[in-house]
């Protein structure tokens, strides 16, 4: 019988409410530039790395350096917009500390940079329940490529088919799921219908248990 051996997290939506501040974020770079980046704009790249994005707007020929520019820009102005606003999305940090209590490893894999991810769990309280934290910037290909997620698996020990990844982008259910993980999706970003491709679909965390994650592993 297949035990649950560790729970890879996604951050943004996941973990803490930080899209209409990386909404903002991306509107005030892309301004200045004298680029429109609306709310489409957003959703299309939403979960996805700093590069994918900026390519969708400003083309496939844009130089690494300027993207490198613009990538910083953004993450600095995020970080400025959200300051200590940070606030944890319904039932997510219970379930953590819940997974925590219980001895089960956990890792953070997200697009996003380690001075966002240290911002967000360090004002949440949680950076001791993570044992791995994999960035955007450690693999060569960002989501829905299962590099990220098959990583954290590597730093945490734990066999692919023993991991639950939870996820709310679209790119990141798929990630999942080609890293041969199960996969809980939570409804903050995307519709249910878009999520399909998880095993478990749920509106908040309010309700998911360790239990229900065990059986999930479990679960032919």
């Amino acid at each position: 019988m297949p035990e649950l051996e560790a729970v890879i997290w996604d951050m943004d939506g996941v973990l803490a409410d930080t899209a209409p501040h990386h909404l903002l974020a991306w509107r005030e770079t892309f301004v200045k530039r004298g680029i429109n980046f609306t709310e489409a704009d957003f959703m299309r790249g939403f979960g996805v790395r700093n590069d994918a994005i900026i390519k969708n707007v400003l083309g496939e020929a844009i130089a690494e350096e300027e993207i490198e520019t613009i990538a910083r820009e953004k993450e600095a102005t995020f970080r400025r917009i959200i300051g200590k606003d940070v606030k944890p999305l319904p039932g997510a940090l219970e379930l953590v500390k819940e997974l925590h209590n219980q001895g089960i490893r956990m890792a953070i894999a997200s697009s996003t940079v380690m001075e966002n991810i240290r911002l967000i769990i360090g004002s949440l309280a949680i950076e001791k329940c993570f044992q791995a934290i994999i960035t955007g910037h450690d693999v060569t290909e960002g989501k829905p490529s299962p590099q990220v997620f098959l990583l954290a698996a590597q730093r945490l020990g734990a066999k692919p088919e023993n991991c639950i990844v939870v996820e709310d982008a679209v790119a990141g259910v798929k990630a999942a799921k080609s890293a041969g993980m199960h996969c809980v999706a939570i409804t903050s970003t995307h519709p249910r219908e878009k999520l399909a491709e998880a095993d478990l679909i749920v509106a908040s965390l309010e309700k998911v248990t360790v239990k229900d994650l065990e059986e999930l592993v479990r679960s032919p």
